[in-house]
């Protein structure tokens, strides 16, 4: 058995084979890894199959209750006098704003749903993959708050956007911009999201999403689209993704299905979510949320279709339990995760894209209460086959904070979550033949010719994490994991350089904000 004098001289002499070259050796090789730009990863091809927990006997029950659901319940859809019109033509049945359904009329229409679809970047290299066995891991959506440890939580403003943008893009494993990655309360609620979609295609050149919180902003967000994009691009092609929240339960209010119509008709994605908190917007059990998720879905991507034929979009499934005690919504139990999985796997009976799942935590801090929780939303996301992530990092506190150490501790999950997609390599490199031969019994594989070859990319080297020993640890300040990303993030953000965007096309943003801000009082409700 070898010493531990042999391996450490092994690991830091090349094991005789490379010697201790001029500048350093072993240090100079730690800051040749460590130095330059952070290369950004492509999205996720999974090469490990779905999880899969419900038979066919199963599934099959699921969609015939949620088609009960669809035809003697019905879903509302709320002051869309369009939309019901619409509905009526397609042969539901419409009493009042409630809608019935002929059994099997919703799964008809959504045949027309692209089984996946390339979001494009402006960057092209970028863009991104949705549907099939690709994952796309987005950061978090919504907060109205933002937290870091020198100034605890705090309302959100457009300059924490703007640097939850910058670290989105020098993540290696987010693949996507994300859309509201924090709530910018500081400029007028009908003005801001002219500077949040502004700030993706700014300081990003990754895919994003667009404003969803009135019709009118969804067309300024096309409009801005269009002005990097091209018109014509725009409309035979999908630049953003966007998120449509069913206000469960069973109902659709006027300014998701407004913001609905203006993308489908664009031809750009949408997200039909379900947020259901189970025990108070759905029954509290598990199958019990997915025949009404799953109902929910299908009377938002069915109606998109009757928007326009053929235009892409994604099954969503926001599934959280709740404390029946407090009635606070709670993370990383089991009965969400075995939601995840069933409805992973009735959005690939549909045949569409699937979004579900993130890092999700009802921690304040980012502590082990955070981690536990958001690894155990996490790996079920991964195993389940989720095509599009949202709050893949930053979440904390239930969605109500933006926590930017959670997010680069999150983005550092996220790695491990991609190499270990990769699956196996069984190539001959990977079957390792000739380092077994090499070494043979008794020895080590420190120094042989295939370590020597695979050390720089053998394992998944965390930014985050400490393997140093504890002397060392100790004399580097003792520092915990949430003081280690404290000065990551810094770092990052600090070591930020915008993609390059074309003058004109800058200018012309510029110019169409500022007329359509002047065109409006402010608003702040």
């Amino acid at each position: 058995m070898a010493r531990i004098s042999e391996i450490e001289d092994a690991l830091s002499s090349g094991g005789g084979r490379r010697g201790r070259r001029a500048g350093g050796g072993a240090e100079a090789r730690r800051a040749k890894r460590g130095g330059g730009t952070t290369p950004k990863n492509r999205y996720i091809q999974r090469q490990i199959p779905p999880y899969e927990i419900l038979s066919e006997e199963n599934l099959t029950l699921i969609e015939e209750n949620a088609e009960t659901v669809l035809q003697e319940i019905g879903i509302e859809f709320r002051d869309d006098p369009e939309a019901l019109a619409m509905w009526r033509e397609a042969g539901a049945d419409v009493d009042g704003e409630r809608v019935r359904f002929p059994r099997g009329l919703c799964r008809k229409l959504c045949e027309t749903i692209p089984s996946s679809f390339t979001q494009h970047a402006r960057n092209p290299e970028r863009s991104v993959e949705i549907g099939g066995n690709n994952t796309v891991f987005a950061p978090v959506y919504g907060p109205p708050f933002v937290r870091d440890i020198e100034g605890g939580r705090r309302y959100a403003t457009i300059e924490d956007f703007r640097n939850f943008v910058k670290l989105a893009y020098m993540a290696p494993a987010l693949h996507h911009s994300g859309g509201t990655v924090c709530e910018p309360v500081d400029i007028p609620v009908n003005k801001r999201h002219f500077d949040m979609v502004y700030a993706h295609l700014r300081y990003s050149d990754l895919p994003f999403m667009g404003s969803v919180t009135a019709p009118e902003r969804a067309e300024d967000s096309v409009a801005m689209a269009k002005l990097v994009f091209g018109e014509d691009f725009v409309e035979s092609n999908t630049v953003m993704i966007n998120l449509i929240n069913a206000n469960s339960p069973m109902t659709f209010d006027a300014t998701m299905l407004g913001a609905l119509k203006v993308y489908a008709r664009h031809n750009q994605a949408c997200i039909v979510t379900p947020f259901i908190l189970s025990g108070a917007m759905a029954p509290v059990t598990p199958v019990g949320v997915m025949t009404q998720t799953l109902a929910e879905a299908l009377a938002g991507l069915a109606f998109s279709q009757l928007v326009r034929p053929g235009a892409p979009m994604v099954l969503g499934s926001f599934a959280s339990s709740i404390s029946m005690q407090s009635g606070a919504p709670t993370f990383g139990t089991p009965e969400p995760a075995l939601v995840l999985y069933g409805m992973a796997a009735l959005a690939r009976r549909l045949g569409v894209p699937f979004r579900s799942g993130g890092s999700l935590c009802g921690s304040k801090l980012p502590d082990a209460q955070a981690a536990h929780e958001s690894t155990q939303t996490l790996i079920p996301t991964l195993l389940g086959g989720v095509n599009f992530v949202l709050h893949a990092a930053g979440w904390l506190e239930g969605g109500l904070v933006s926590s930017y150490e959670k997010f680069v501790i999150d983005a550092d999950q996220l790695g491990m979550m991609q190499t270990f997609a990769g699956g196996y390599d069984l190539s001959e490199n990977g079957q390792a033949m000739d380092a077994l031969r090499e070494v043979g019994p008794g020895s080590h594989f420190l120094g042989c010719a295939h370590t020597q070859a695979n050390f720089e990319t053998a394992f998944y080297r965390s930014s985050i994490a400490d393997n140093n020993s504890f002397e060392q640890w100790e004399a580097e300040g003792a520092r915990d994991a949430f003081t280690r990303a404290n000065a990551l993030y810094k770092k990052t953000l600090a070591d930020y350089q915008a993609p390059a965007l074309d003058p004109a096309i800058d200018e012309a943003l510029r110019a169409f904000i500022k007329e359509r801000k002047d065109s409006m009082p402010d608003a702040f409700a």
